[in-house]
C-alpha cells in the first residue's frame, strides 16, 4: 500500500483502487473504480449544541460527488445545511422512513434502503447492512431504522454508521477490505447503541477487514469548554492497541481530518 506521496505505508493487502479521506465524525470519501461516495456529512463548525473541535472543512475541500449515504437521522449524522451545499449528481441513500422528511426540507433524489437493500451506481454495488442504535431524529423528527453500507466493486468498504457490537457483523467476513468503524462520539460518555475503543477492535477481529479505519472520534464537544475532552485522540490510540490484540492481522491506519490515504 502507497500514500498520495508514493511512499510505503504497510504490507501488502488484497486492497486495490480505493482512496479513502476522513473529513471527521462519521464524514468520509470513499473513492473506488471512478465513484465518489460521501458517507453522513457534516461540515460545518456548529450543529446544534455542538461545536467542531477538528481542523474546519467546508464542502469545497469535498468537491463533486455521485452519491451520498446517510447511516442515521441523527443531527450529528444529517446536517440538512450541509446537505444542501454538496455539489452531488446522483442519489442521496437513506435509512427506509426518512425520505418524506428530508425532501421537505429541501434535499432531492432521496432513496430509502432498509438492511439487505442494494444499488447499483457504475460498476459499484452498495448494499444497506443492519445498525444497531437508535433511530429517532430528536426532538421531533421521524423514525427510521439505521443501516450501515458495503460499498463494492473491485474492493468492498464497509461503513458502519452508528451502531454497538452485535455477533452477525461476521456475516461481512470476506466482503470487507477496509472497515470504516466509528470508537466514540462527542460526550465523555458513550449511550446504548455505540462503540467505543474496545467493542470497535471485537467488530474487526469479527469482520477480519484488511484495513480498519477508526472514525466518529476527536471531532465535535458540547460547546462550553468545560465539556470538551482534554485529550481527543485517547479514542483512537486505545482503539489501535486493543486492535493489536483483538485482530492482529488487521491494520490500523489513523488519519486526521482531512487527510486522504489511497490503499
Amino acid at each position: 500500500m502507497v500514500s498520495d506521496t508514493g511512499s510505503p505505508i504497510g504490507p501488502p493487502s488484497r486492497v486495490r483502487e480505493v482512496a479513502i479521506t476522513w473529513f471527521g465524525h462519521a464524514t468520509v470519501l470513499i473513492e473506488i473504480d471512478g465513484v465518489r461516495v460521501l458517507t453522513d456529512p457534516v461540515l460545518r463548525s456548529r450543529v446544534g449544541p455542538l461545536v467542531r473541535i477538528a481542523p474546519g472543512l467546508g464542502s469545497d475541500a469535498v468537491g463533486a460527488v455521485d452519491c451520498v449515504l446517510l447511516s442515521h437521522l441523527h443531527a450529528d449524522h444529517v446536517d440538512l445545511r450541509t446537505l444542501r451545499a454538496l455539489r452531488r449528481s446522483g442519489p442521496l441513500v437513506a435509512p427506509r422512513g426518512s425520505r418524506a422528511w428530508l425532501t421537505a426540507r429541501g434535499v432531492s433524489e432521496v432513496i430509502e434502503v432498509g438492511a439487505g437493500d442494494e444499488i447499483g451506481l457504475g460498476e459499484v454495488r452498495i448494499t444497506a447492512t443492519p445498525a444497531r442504535h437508535d433511530g429517532r431524529r430528536w426532538p421531533l423528527g421521524p423514525t427510521a431504522d439505521p443501516v450501515g453500507y458495503l460499498i463494492g466493486g473491485s474492493s468492498g468498504v464497509y461503513f458502519a454508521g452508528d451502531t454497538e457490537l452485535f455477533l452477525a457483523m461476521a456475516e461481512l467476513r470476506g466482503l470487507v477490505d477496509v472497515a470504516l468503524l466509528p470508537i466514540w462520539g462527542w460526550g465523555a460518555r458513550l449511550g446504548a447503541g455505540h462503540l467505543d475503543p474496545e467493542d470497535a477492535a471485537a467488530a474487526a477481529s469479527l469482520i477480519a477487514p484488511a484495513v480498519a479505519i477508526p472514525i466518529h472520534w476527536g471531532t465535535l464537544a458540547l460547546g462550553r469548554p468545560a465539556r470538551r475532552p482534554r485529550d481527543p485522540q485517547r479514542p483512537a490510540r486505545e482503539f489501535a492497541v486493543f486492535a493489536s490484540r483483538y485482530a492482529p492481522a488487521v491494520d490500523v491506519r489513523l488519519l486526521a481530518p482531512g487527510e486522504r490515504l489511497i490503499l
